[in-house]
C-alpha cells in the first residue's frame, strides 16, 4: 500500500486570468481509495481534467509510478493506465456491452474487429465483477447501475492503474450502492489506486484511506480517515464550522395545498402495472411531504406526473386549494402554480449553452416579453435578484451557465422555478451532486420556501435527509403509498422496510 502510484506537484492552472488551482499538491498510493473533498468550485473538477489528459496547458508535474508525464489528450491518459468514471456515463447506449467495453482500444484483426474474442474477454471482465449479463446486449438497456459497473469493465479492459469515481452513487438505490463498494474493495485488491469523489459523509468514512480538501483552488489538508473527524473535515471545506446540517423550521402548516387523488401513471415502457398506482394525499401549504422508496419505486414518476409530464396518460384527479387543476400539460401546470425540479439537472433543467440570466427566467418568459418584445433589462435585473439571494458564484450573469459548478448550477434551477412563483414545488433530488455547504444553503432556502407557504414534495436518495427535513414521509412500494410516518416517528430501518414491502397496511393517514 505505500507504493507510490500517482504524484501530483505544483499543479496550478488559470482561465482567462482568474486562477482555480494554486500549487496544489495531491498523492496516491497503490491499492489506496483516497477521496478528494472540496465544495463545488473549489478546483477538484480541473484537477481531475489535468489528470485526464483534458487540460494539457498546467503548472507544475505529474509523475506516474515514478515517471514524469504529460497527457496530451484523454486518450493519451487512458492508454497511461487513467480511467475516469464520471457522474454522467459515458457508455454509447446503442451499442453493445462489449463495443463500449472496448471502445478505442477494439480487437481487430486486419482490420476487422474480432468480436468474438472481445464478447469473451468482456464476459470474462464481468464474470471476475460478479454481473451475469449478455456482452452483446446493448448498454442502454441495462439500469443506471449496471452501466456504472459496465464503466468499471471498461477501465479494467484498458489495465487502468488510476480509477477516477465522480459521484458514482449519485443515481444508485442502497443496494446498489453496497454492490459498488464491493466493486471498489475488489479494484483495490489488484493494486488499482482510486480517486473517489463524493459529497456524502456516509460514503467517505465508509471506504476512504485518506482524504484531500481542496478549498479556493488551494490544498487545505490531507489526512488518514481515521484521523480526521467529521467535524474537522467540514470545517477544512467550507473555512468555518457548521451549524447542525439539517436545521427544518417547525412551523404549523396551513390549509390543504395539494389534494391527490387515486392517482395513477402508466409505465412509460408499456408494461401492464403502473409506474404510479392509484396514489392519494394531502399536502398543507407549508409542508413539506418526503416520498421515500427504492429506485423505481415510482416517486420520480409521480412528481412528474403531478407536473403534466405525462399528457392525458395520467388518470386520477389533482386539486390546488381546493379547485380542480387540469395539469396535463408542463405549460398548465406552471400557469396554475406547480413547478418540477428534476433529477437529472444537465438533461432536464438546463439549457448548457444559454447564458445564467435566459436559465433563470426561462420558465417565466411571458413576464419579460409584454406584447411578445422581451426586455433585457427587467430579465437582467431579476436575475441579479436571484444571483444574490441564492448566493450564486458566478463572475458575471451572461457567462453560459455550464461553465458553473454543480452546485451554482443547482442554484440557478432553483432560481428557474421560484420565478415562476409557485404554489408548489416538486423537488427530485434537489441536492444530488452539491456540496456540504451548498446542501446546508439548499435546506436554509426550503425553510425559507415554507415559511412563506409554499409546499414542497422531496425525494432524496440521502435517507437522514429525509428524515430530517420531512415534516410527513409517504413510502412507496411498487407505486402505491405503503406507509405514512409523521414527523419524528421514522427511523432508517422503518423507511427501509417500507420501501421493501414491508409493514402492509400499516398506512397512517
Amino acid at each position: 500500500m505505500e507504493a507510490q502510484h500517482l504524484s501530483m506537484r505544483g499543479i496550478g492552472k488559470a482561465f482567462s486570468g482568474v486562477r482555480v488551482l494554486d500549487s496544489v499538491d495531491f498523492d496516491l498510493r497503490a491499492g489506496e481509495v483516497h477521496i478528494l473533498a472540496g465544495e463545488n468550485g473549489a478546483g477538484k473538477s480541473t484537477l481531475i481534467k489535468i489528470l485526464a489528459g483534458v487540460h494539457t496547458g498546467y503548472d507544475g508535474e505529474i509523475l506516474l509510478g515514478g515517471q514524469p508525464v504529460h497527457f496530451r489528450s484523454p486518450q493519451h491518459a487512458r492508454l497511461s493506465g487513467i480511467s475516469v468514471i464520471h457522474q454522467e456515463l459515458s457508455l454509447i447506449p446503442g451499442m453493445s456491452v462489449s463495443d463500449n467495453v472496448f471502445l478505442g482500444r477494439e480487437q481487430t484483426a486486419r482490420g476487422w474487429v474480432r468480436r468474438a474474442r472481445q464478447e469473451r474477454e468482456c464476459a470474462e471482465l464481468l464474470a471476475r465483477l460478479g454481473m451475469d449479463i449478455s456482452p452483446s446486449a446493448p448498454a442502454g438497456d441495462h439500469p443506471i447501475s449496471v452501466q456504472q459497473s459496465i464503466e468499471i469493465a471498461k477501465a479494467m479492459a484498458g489495465d487502468a492503474r488510476v480509477v477516477v469515481m465522480d459521484e458514482p452513487t449519485s443515481c444508485l438505490a442502497a443496494p446498489e450502492v453496497e454492490r459498488l463498494f464491493a466493486l471498489i474493495d475488489g479494484l483495490r485488491r489488484q493494486g488499482c489506486g482510486i480517486i473517489y469523489i463524493t459529497h456524502k459523509m456516509e460514503e467517505i468514512y465508509r471506504i476512504a484511506d485518506r482524504i484531500t480538501v481542496l478549498r479556493d483552488g488551494r490544498k487545505i489538508g490531507t489526512a488518514a480517515a481515521c484521523d480526521l473527524p467529521a467535524e474537522q473535515l467540514v470545517q477544512w471545506m467550507v473555512g468555518k464550522p457548521l451549524e447542525a446540517q439539517f436545521s427544518r423550521t417547525i412551523a404549523a402548516p396551513g390549509p390543504v395545498r395539494l389534494e391527490v387523488r387515486d392517482f395513477s401513471v402508466p409505465d412509460p415502457a408499456g408494461l401492464p402495472r403502473p409506474k404510479v398506482d392509484r396514489v392519494s394525499f394531502q399536502a398543507r401549504a407549508g409542508e413539506i411531504i418526503g416520498i421515500g422508496g427504492l429506485q423505481g419505486s415510482g416517486g420520480s414518476e409521480l412528481l412528474a406526473g403531478l407536473f403534466g409530464a405525462y399528457g392525458g396518460r395520467v388518470s386520477g384527479e389533482v386539486l390546488l386549494d381546493g379547485i380542480p387543476a387540469a395539469v396535463r400539460r408542463p405549460a398548465a401546470a406552471i400557469r396554475q402554480g406547480v413547478a418540477l425540479l428534476t433529477n437529472d439537472r444537465k438533461t432536464t433543467g438546463l439549457v448548457l449553452g444559454m447564458s445564467i440570466t435566459r436559465n433563470m427566467t426561462l420558465a417565466s418568459l411571458p413576464r419579460y416579453s409584454p406584447g411578445g418584445w422581451l426586455l433585457p433589462a427587467r430579465e437582467q435585473d431579476r436575475a441579479r435578484e436571484h444571483a444574490e439571494q441564492f448566493g450564486l458564484r458566478a463572475a458575471t450573469l451572461t457567462q453560459p451557465v455550464e461553465t458553473l459548478s454543480g452546485g451554482n448550477q443547482q442554484k440557478v434551477v432553483l432560481a428557474k422555478w421560484l420565478d415562476t412563483n409557485p404554489r408548489v414545488l416538486l423537488l427530485d433530488e434537489p441536492t444530488r451532486g452539491v456540496d456540504v455547504g451548498a446542501k446546508h444553503e439548499i435546506y436554509e432556502l426550503m425553510n425559507q420556501w415554507t415559511a412563506a407557504g409554499i409546499t414542497l414534495l422531496l425525494i432524496t436518495s440521502e435517507m437522514p435527509e429525509l428524515l430530517a427535513m420531512s415534516d410527513r414521509i409517504l413510502v412507496l412500494y411498487q407505486g402505491r403509498i405503503l406507509r405514512e410516518f409523521g414527523r419524528g416517528e421514522a427511523t432508517q430501518e422503518s423507511v427501509l422496510a417500507a420501501a421493501m414491502g414491508r409493514g402492509e397496511g400499516e398506512r397512517k393517514c
